[in-house]
């Protein structure tokens, strides 16, 4: 992890403003033209574009700003936009730092008044770029905590990701059975309008607890989704039971001549740059990776986070102890009266739960694997993951349910099988 005590220095050098931003591809070109031109490099070899790296050396480059190494920088900024031609921050940086190279700059971004006016969007969007990316790795997570929407992960989910948008943020976990721990995090895009997505096409980012369902060849794509896509299940059955509507949110790459794109910038999706995705893709399963999409993350230690979910574990251990006796009347008092499953409403449903109860002949269930992820916005809600065999038997079935807060009581609103 990069540290980041030397940004204060930049910060105070430039001011609050403090990000050394100017239009590189306009302010840069002609010098850089010119250079090459004079003193013409060998071809280097192609670059191996490892995920986080790109990211990294641009806060180095900030880092060495704020020392006032200009110069070394200056070097290190050459060797990124060379190896990243698309990745337009970088592009910007250098062109202020090839600019300061002839004439002492007076301000960050000290372009002509009529070009900044005509890029000002442009500008707009690379300065909160940048100051989301120093901000999120400046202000880093504690040490060995989880966000509390992770109140307990089965070994069954190898990994887990969470998606902080007002930092623009994505944080990977791996589990190995002692818990999630925090291995990567990587800069995102999100929609256009914000977050918290309700219907077709408003251009907003959901809000909520996903899974991947696929993991989508590149082969079958267009190029705007670059290094491929990971699809989410939104809507979940709780934007379901919202209203919500739409499809099509993914976790994809950019094209292959932009290396990152606007913090606000897609019709919905999070998309990062794609050495950041490749990383994703080579990683996480489809079908038991979680994705926790929040407005913002409230890190906690792990031990608190399911502490947070005791209330719920004694309502699903009565609604297992309810199953296991076979007693129906009891059990259905842990459903809402609006649930549903795939389609069928309670009444619909509950033939079926009573053929499962008969076909265990007494014998009861286990529970397995057993995955709780929390969700609180205007309703306390718990998506739980487990697997469910008639005792003494060695198969059985994936389910997962949705669980909701009513007053003291939990109710279930949806169950069904997954595998």
């Amino acid at each position: 992890m990069i540290r980041f005590a030397p940004v204060s220095l930049f910060l105070q050098r430039f001011g609050a403003a403090g990000l050394l931003l100017a239009v590189g591809m306009l302010a840069g070109t002609a010098a850089h033209a010119a250079k090459r031109q004079a003193h013409p490099a060998p071809a280097p070899a192609a670059p191996v574009l490892r995920d986080g790296q790109a990211e990294a050396r641009l806060i180095e480059i900030y880092r060495l700003i704020g020392a006032a190494r200009t110069r070394d920088a200056l070097r290190l900024a050459e060797g990124l936009v060379r190896d990243h031609p698309g990745f337009q921050l970088a592009q910007l940086v250098y062109g202020d730092l090839l600019a300061a190279q002839t004439r002492p700059l007076r301000t960050a971004g000290d372009v002509p008044d009529t070009v900044a006016r005509a890029a000002a969007a442009q500008l707009k969007d690379l300065r909160d770029e940048a100051a989301l990316r120093l901000k999120a790795l400046s202000e880093r997570p504690p040490a060995q905590t989880v966000p509390d929407q992770f109140v307990a992960l089965t070994s069954r989910h190898r990994h887990a990701i969470a998606v902080d948008t007002s930092r623009a943020r994505l944080y990977l976990f791996e589990n190995n059975g002692s818990g999630p721990r925090l291995v990567a995090d990587y800069y995102i895009s999100v929609g256009k309008l914000g977050v918290d997505k309700g219907s077709e096409g408003d251009q907003r980012t959901p809000l909520g607890v996903y899974f991947i369902t696929s993991n989508l060849d590149p082969r079958t794509l267009k190029d705007f989704y670059g290094a491929g896509a990971l699809p989410i299940n939104y809507p979940n059955p709780y934007d379901a039971r919202r209203g919500k509507t739409g499809s099509g949110i993914w976790l994809h790459g950019t094209p292959s001549t932009q290396f990152a794109r606007p913090p606000q910038s897609t019709d919905g999706c999070v998309v990062m740059a794609n050495p950041d995705l490749e990383r994703l893709l080579s990683t996480v399963e489809v079908r038991s990776t979680p994705v926790v999409i929040a407005t913002s993350l409230n890190w906690v230690p792990q031990a608190q986070a399911r502490q947070a979910g005791r209330s719920f574990e004694d309502a699903f251990n009565a609604w297992r102890a309810a199953k296991n006796a076979g007693d129906v009347p009891r059990l259905l008092g842990y459903y809402t009266p609006d649930f549903n499953s795939y389609g069928k409403s309670l009444n619909d449903w509950t033939p079926s739960l009573q053929q499962e109860i008969s076909k265990a002949g007494g014998r009861g269930f286990e529970v397995k694997d057993l995955s709780m992820l929390r969700w609180t916005d205007s309703t306390e809600t718990m998506v739980v993951t487990f697997g469910e065999l008639v005792a003494g038997t060695n198969r059985g079935s994936t389910k997962r349910q949705y669980w909701m807060r009513q007053g003291q009581q939990w109710k279930i609103f949806f169950e069904g099988v997954i595998g």
